[in-house]
């Protein structure tokens, strides 16, 4: 729902700032990991980035005392966590 003045709501910011940064940190993983500058599948790097925010950004706030809200602590361990991730995934499809 519009916020005042027909402005978004907050919630609705927030799902959109996490989605850009699960889709630039999922980037960036695909990036380091696979030694291109431009993923094949988008949808992996969004999926990644998502799944790298959660347990990289979550654990890194928390260990950093920021809380639930978005700072560069979090940030940085979206990144990390996406690396995580995009590097035990890309391990996996080798081994098949």
């Amino acid at each position: 729902m519009p916020g005042p003045g027909g402005e978004p709501s907050l919630d609705r910011m927030l799902i959109l700032i996490i989605l850009v940064i699960g889709l630039a940190a999922g980037w960036v993983a695909d990036m380091v990991v696979n030694q291109r500058s431009r993923p094949d599948d988008w949808t992996w790097a969004l999926l990644t980035g998502l799944a790298g925010s959660f347990v990289g950004g979550l654990l890194a706030s928390l260990l950093a005392g920021d809380g639930l809200a978005i700072r560069p602590s979090g940030l940085f361990g979206s990144t990390i966590g996406a690396l995580l991730i995009a590097g035990v995934a890309a391990r996996n499809r080798r081994s098949r």
